[in-house]
């Protein structure tokens, strides 16, 4: 397995207005610098009044299919 770890901060007008797509969605830089695009919908279960703010962990295979994604 394969774990990326990121920080993203989101507003929620921003989240809502560009991400709300099915096939929206969004690209993060990894704290080693890689680039990352996800499917706006995994970030969903995260959304608040506040937007989607935090520090992520991103849990891959070793294809880098995605497995989970956790807030820490």
């Amino acid at each position: 397995m394969n774990h990326y770890y990121f920080t993203l901060n989101i507003s929620y007008q921003t989240f809502v207005s560009h991400y709300s797509g099915a096939a929206s969605s969004v690209v993060v830089h990894t704290d080693n610098g890689l680039r990352i695009q996800l499917p706006a919908v995994r970030f969903r279960p995260y959304l608040t009044q506040i937007g989607v703010k935090g520090r992520f962990r991103l849990t891959t295979d070793q294809n880098n299919k995605f497995i989970k994604l956790e807030v820490l």
